[in-house]
């Protein structure tokens, strides 16, 4: 398998090759001439570990809403080996054991949405989504390819501009994880397809992608032995007894199934401003933009098993069906139209003296489809966005949204925040709040599975109170230092969350059930992130660290404190491979541990309130960079043995072994 997806990479990026040889560049001959010298001074110019990638840029849906700009592809080696979105340093997860299957945030982090929520969240690290493509202004055809072995994880893009003024590209992504225990399977297959399209006038601009998700995690209800780590001189991971056994077809898995379609079109109107003109770096500022974004969505979650619960995966059922096909479904059409209006002083060498006003409607209606639950709804949103920027030393901006009509009215999200640069000596401080009024989601409110069934009568639903969240923070930031420091405090009402049922007595037909609650009382929560970077020749030491305190701590069921560590060492080897070679060191203080509902894919809290021990956690990595090819070696969990045979994150779900794991990248654009 590593072979086939290996050779079909290759096939790809040579076909886009000799395809997009074929193009025509277009008819501008400043465009042609361009190429050509960049060419040429690549050819021409000796070995070196810095290579001229400058004339491949890119931008995003985030910075065209700020303007017209882009900014140039990366070719550095920091932060390449971290290609596990569960295992992000600076935003660590709980996790079912093994790459793709279901994960959770460790340090408590408040979803900052509003409006409509199916509530599945288990999968959402892995999804590719439209609001993160990258559109590409390539003067050549460009193309990158990369794999990692171990988690058989597979990509490759590739992008070229049709014309000075339209790019096309695409993206394809794939992965299949055997995992280390039995049936932990996880195979995804990601793709997009996008285009960017600017007028000569700098006017008119056209993004749109659509972008495909088919996630398939198969779930094995957990190891049986629940002293896994105990014993000495145990069996192969691999040899280990689950609970759900079905293999190939049958096993028992989620799919989720996320496509999306995506269109923003917008025009400036009046003066048009521009910061560096002539150069690559040009920033196009408008006066005055009008924009439409139109968003179609398919999501479909379903849970699939074909076996009896011979050990005790699942909550008691009077009818125990071996076959159980649980799915929901949500299909989306949403229209967005907005107006900007931005007032700036002639001056444009840097920005000074700019007020802005951002006003958007947003309409989306949506189809809704359950077991016995079936209906549409409409949301409508008006949105805001102010700000006033004084130089580039203080910017301060706030944003309001607010559900007006529909299913959600009354939900909101405003946010405000300060930016204020004192010297590049001295730092830069951060001031920033926001209030949310939040629904509950839908899985709180109703849900009529095979294993789970709330309320007792199909017919109702639970009529939970909306969720208030006001959020404080303060941040620091010098990055002469290399430091950052940031402190959030949470106020909390309504704070909602799975539950097993009270089982006092510990009975086996409640084992295993759950149900959705909330907590009226306030909940404080306050936490502290502290970032430093120190250098010391060519030795780097990275630091990361959160603390965190509440007075619901078992209740939100996350770490009082987490800190990362990384130190490495950086040279050049025969002048031409840049290279770092380290470690790294992460531990989080005992926690109460979440269980996990398999067929609704939750966490929740369970009545045993198990902390397990914890221990630190070292991973072992070399990361170098060869002209235009990137690659890693890291051996996870270099310390098993050492300090601990294994270690839990949630309850009964034991996370890998110690593992070595290879990745490689090309990046093609001549």
């Amino acid at each position: 398998m590593n072979f086939r997806f290996f050779i079909i990479g290759v096939l790809l990026c040579l076909t886009s090759q000799i395809l997009f040889a074929q193009v025509p560049i277009g008819s501008g001959e400043q465009w042609g001439e361009d190429l050509d010298s960049l060419r040429n001074a690549e050819e021409l110019k000796e070995d070196s570990i810095i290579y001229n990638a400058s004339y491949i840029r890119y931008t995003t849906l985030e910075r065209m809403k700020l303007g017209t700009y882009t900014v140039q592809i990366d070719t550095g080696l920091r932060g390449f080996q971290y290609y596990n979105p569960q295992n992000n340093p600076y935003n660590p997860s709980i996790n079912n054991g093994s790459y793709g299957l279901a994960t959770r945030d460790l340090l408590f982090s408040p979803s900052k949405t509003i409006g409509f929520q199916t509530g599945f969240h288990s999968l959402e690290r892995y999804l590719l989504h439209p609001d993160s493509i990258r559109y590409y202004r390539a003067r050549s055809p460009f193309s990158e390819l990369g794999f990692v072995t171990g988690d058989q994880v597979f990509r490759a893009t590739v992008a070229q501009n049709i014309t000075p003024n339209w790019s096309i590209g695409g993206e394809i992504n794939f992965a299949l994880a055997k995992g280390i225990y039995q049936n932990q399977r996880y195979n995804d297959s990601k793709s997009a397809v996008f285009s960017w399209y600017e007028s000569d006038n700098n006017r008119y601009n056209l993004l749109t992608n659509l972008v495909f998700n088919t996630l398939v995690a198969t779930e094995n209800g957990s190891v049986l032995n629940d002293t896994l780590f105990d014993v000495k001189g145990r069996q192969p991971s691999e040899a280990e007894i689950v609970r759900l056994v079905g293999q190939r077809e049958e096993r028992p898995r989620q799919t989720w199934k996320d496509y999306s379609f995506f269109l923003r079109q917008s025009f400036f109107i009046g003066r048009i401003d521009s910061i560096n003109p002539g150069t690559q770096e040009v920033q196009i500022l408008p006066t005055q933009r009008v924009s439409h974004t139109l968003r179609l969505s398919s999501k479909k979650f379903k849970f699939y098993k074909n076996e009896d619960d011979a050990n005790g995966a699942f909550p008691f059922t009077q009818d125990p069906a071996i076959l159980t096909k649980d799915s929901t479904r949500l299909k989306s059409i949403s229209n967005e139209f907005g107006y900007s209006f931005y007032l700036r002083g002639k001056s444009t060498s840097f920005i000074k003296n700019e007020v802005k006003l951002d006003l958007r409607l947003q309409n989306e209606i949506s189809w809704f489809n359950a077991k016995d639950d079936k209906f549409s709804f409409q949301n409508t949103t008006l949105k805001a966005g102010i700000g006033y920027r004084f130089s580039d030393r203080v910017n301060i901006v706030g944003d309001l949204n607010q559900i007006v009509a529909g299913r959600n009215f009354g939900d909101y999200l405003y946010e405000a925040n300060a930016n204020f640069l004192l010297s590049n000596t001295v730092g830069r401080i951060i001031l920033g709040g926001y209030i949310q009024n939040k629904s509950p989601e839908y899985l709180f409110e109703h849900v009529n599975y095979q294993y789970h069934k709330w309320p007792e009568n199909p017919d109702e639903a639970f009529n939970f109170d909306k969720t208030k969240i006001n959020n404080l923070s303060f941040t620091y930031e010098n990055t002469k230092l290399g430091f950052t420091g940031k402190a959030e405090y949470f106020l909390m009402n309504n704070y909602h969350y799975y539950k097993e049922v009270d089982n006092p007595d510990f009975t086996d037909i409640l084992m295993r059930k759950i149900e959705p609650t909330q907590i009226t009382a306030n909940i404080n929560m306050l936490k502290i992130s502290v970032g430093e970077k120190l250098t010391f020749g060519r030795f780097h030491f990275d630091n990361y660290a959160v603390y965190q305190k509440s007075d619901y701590m078992s209740v939100l069921q996350t770490p009082e404190l987490y800190t990362w560590h990384s130190f490495y060492y950086n040279n050049i080897l025969v002048k031409v491979v840049n290279f770092n070679i380290g470690f790294d060191v992460r531990f989080n203080t005992p926690f109460v541990a979440p269980s996990y509902a398999i067929n609704v894919g939750q966490f929740y809290n369970d009545n045993a309130d198990i902390e397990f021990s914890t221990y630190p956690v070292v991973d072992v990595w070399l990361t170098a960079t060869l002209k235009r090819t990137n690659f890693f070696l890291r051996y996870d969990y270099a310390n098993q043995g050492l300090l601990s045979n294994g270690y839990y994150t949630v309850r009964r779900y034991p996370m890998a072994d110690a593992n070595l794991r290879f990745g490689l990248t090309w990046k093609f654009y001549d």
